[in-house]
């Protein structure tokens, strides 16, 4: 029985992996930080561990990785953070210097495969030059975070990244992250919406990705995976529904010049505080102008992830997410 590491484990990602790798007969460790989100959230078949291993010495760090074949790094900072400026700064820390650390001690470990879960900015960075979003702190940092993760491994142990775009799903004891946008449109007569669109998956087809990249991954291998792709307006109309104001909310698609002024201004506002988005809001604009989309066929086949409902899936998530405490 092959042993599977997963950092991150009770976060959302990482708990929908353990189950997956669970199902394909992995032996299944992970350390997350405390708080667990809810009482027996794994089987006991799954070794759990509460702490930082930031904090944990490079011996300690062998001790866990002990006999470990694969590890999933579902871990680390995303945009929504507003840090201290400059961003860059702290999303380098965060997401480039830990996996770093973290990468070439699973090398030395014994580790044959690690899996980072990455963003699919770092894809439309490299497809959208025009953009200049390798300027932005945190598509800047994530592209960083695969290349020194590869760099990290070779040979000896092979480095995949899965660069994900918006997931959904629900799991025990956590809220989704989807709430704050349900909130946005909560009560409201009339909601503008960008014109543009994204590339979707749920949490299982994740998880499917990961150990997909452990079976099937090859070294370097960095794969945008995708179900469905939908426009915004398509989105927003299932968060109308789940609200129950379908008569009330009036949804107006609107262009990028509708939003960039004040998201603009946002920045600047932020930017007097101190701190800085991960990606500035007006050039958040932008990306929202545009269809965000993947091609399933580059990389379902590949990771033989299975397709999934998608649909149906929002669906859920936003009924979990409306009917949370506000």
């Amino acid at each position: 029985m092959k042993k599977a590491f997963i950092l991150g484990g009770t976060g959302f990602l990482g708990y929908y992996t353990a189950k997956e790798l669970l199902a394909r007969g992995y032996k299944v460790t992970e350390i997350s930080l405390p708080p667990t989100p809810a009482p027996d959230l794994f089987p006991a078949e799954v070794e759990s561990h509460l702490g930082d291993i930031q904090t944990y010495t490079d011996e300690q760090i062998f001790q866990l990785l002990d006999g470990v074949y694969a590890f999933i790094y579902a871990a680390g900072a995303d945009e929504r953070i507003c840090p201290e400026a400059p961003a860059a700064t702290f999303f380098y820390k965060a997401n480039v210097l830990s996996v770093q650390r973290i990468a070439r001690l699973a090398r030395q470990a014994g580790v044959k495969k690690f899996v980072l879960f990455n963003s699919y900015f770092s894809h439309f960075a490299e497809q959208w030059p025009e953009l200049n979003l390798r300027k932005q702190a945190y598509p800047r940092t994530r592209l960083l975070q695969e290349e020194v993760a590869m760099l990290e491994g070779g040979k000896d142990m092979a480095v995949m990244s899965l660069r994900l775009p918006y997931i959904f799903g629900v799991m025990p004891g956590r809220t989704p992250l989807w709430t704050m946008f349900v909130e946005q449109v909560r009560g409201k007569e009339t909601v503008y919406v960008p014109q543009g669109g994204t590339a979707m998956v749920t949490a299982k087809q994740v998880a499917e990705a990961a150990a997909g990249a452990v079976e099937y991954g090859e070294h370097e291998g960095r794969y945008a995976i995708c179900d469905t792709n939908m426009k915004y307006l398509e989105f927003y109309q299932y968060m109308v529904e789940a609200l129950g104001q379908t008569d009330t909310t009036q949804l107006v698609p609107a262009p990028i010049e509708a939003f960039k002024p004040a998201m603009a201004e946002h920045d600047e506002t932020v930017g007097k505080a101190g701190k800085e988005h991960g990606i500035h809001l007006a050039v958040t604009a932008d990306i929202q102008g545009r269809d965000a989309y993947l091609d399933p066929n580059d990389t379902l086949p590949i990771l033989k992830i299975n397709r999934d409902d998608v649909v149906a899936s929002i669906k859920e998530t936003l009924e979990v997410c409306a009917h949370a405490q506000h």
